[in-house]
């Protein structure tokens, strides 16, 4: 049974895309924030994905323990634990991949915003020692608010002189995977084969699920279940804050997206083709500095940032909604950065 459920799931996180063992180069992927509530699942996720050879796991306390344990684990990444300032910069040495989802979480009545202050620092640190010790890797922004740390980062590798825009990532899978499941269950088609695009950001009305260029298409929805579908999928955080009533934010989705996306990297670096992903990224798609949009990946990180494709009304007055929000929360942390 445990054999068959590590098969699936790195089979999962291969979704049907080419794959060669024999011909994937290794790959050293680091986990920043790895003991936390997001942190423990993506490590053992990522454990299980074929194309990672080297796990490292970092945290400020209780890494020791997570890395013993998921380097029980019968895969093939060799896993590593690391702890405290001390040890961050071996931690990140010659990492192809960075993963940060360290943080505190959401909690109820907590708006994304009143995560900032923490987390910028926590960011804003981190990102300072991968300039540093792995300024080429490519950098998965899971921290949030999202809307701002993706700019800190920007920020603290231009000061540092290591800016690359190719290879920074905000990771927004996570609404990509809400839209899809939400989208499957009310048109009642197969959720293996959707595919949704979701635009903007990460954090409320920022979030723009293209329903109508959804695949496969359905004449079931009416446009009320597409408000619906568009509000459930921008409130999905919340409706799990709430759901654990205090005792925590969506950690085990979130992990999940994680892995999605770090594989797509991880794809993408190695040299599968067509390998394209939403992520908030650089981009001229609209005004703003920074948008999340479908991206294709390839061996530097962003090959190609994609338009937005053909947008009904309903999605175009909701484009211009999000822009005002978006644009004070990334100069937000422009601001933070430059300031602190």
């Amino acid at each position: 049974m445990r054999p068959s459920l590590l098969k699936s799931t790195a089979e999962l996180l291969r979704r049907s895309r080419g794959y060669a063992s024999s011909a994937n180069p290794e790959r050293k992927v680091a986990i920043l924030g790895a003991a936390g509530g997001i942190g423990q699942p993506l490590s053992l996720l990522m454990k299980l994905n074929p194309l990672v050879s080297s796990l490292s796991l970092y945290d400020i306390a209780g890494t020791p323990g997570v890395a013993a344990d998921v380097s029980h684990i019968n895969s093939p990444a060799l896993v590593k634990g690391f702890m405290g300032d001390d040890q961050l910069g071996e931690a990140l040495e010659g990492s192809d991949v960075v993963i940060i989802p360290a943080g505190v979480p959401r909690k109820p009545g907590m708006t994304r915003d009143d995560l900032f202050n923490i987390n910028a620092g926590i960011v804003k640190g981190l990102c300072t020692a991968i300039a540093k010790h792995c300024p080429n890797a490519l950098v998965n922004m899971i921290s949030n608010p999202v809307n701002s740390t993706v700019p800190i980062a920007a920020e603290v590798f231009k000061k540092a002189g290591t800016y690359d825009e190719k290879k920074l990532f905000g990771v927004t899978t996570l609404d990509v995977v809400r839209a899809k499941t939400f989208y499957a269950a009310k048109a009642g088609v197969p959720v293996t084969e959707v595919n949704v695009p979701v635009v903007g950001g990460h954090a409320g009305i920022t979030i723009l699920p293209l329903f109508s260029q959804a695949t496969p298409s359905s004449n079931s929805l009416s446009q009320e279940d597409i408000e619906a579908l568009t509000k459930r999928t921008q409130d999905g955080g919340t409706e799990v804050v709430e759901a654990k009533a205090g005792k925590g934010s969506a950690t085990l989705s979130m992990a999940y997206a994680g892995a999605v996306f770090a594989d797509a990297c991880l794809k993408g670096l190695n040299g599968v083709p067509d390998i394209v992903e939403c992520s908030f990224v650089q981009s001229t798609v609209t005004e703003l500095p920074f948008f999340a949009s479908k991206v294709r990946l390839g061996k530097n990180g962003v090959e190609e940032v994609l338009g937005l494709g053909e947008l009904n009304d309903f999605e175009k007055k909701g484009l211009e909604n999000l822009k005002g929000e978006l644009k004070s929360s990334i100069e937000k942390g422009i601001k933070f950065a430059h300031g602190n």
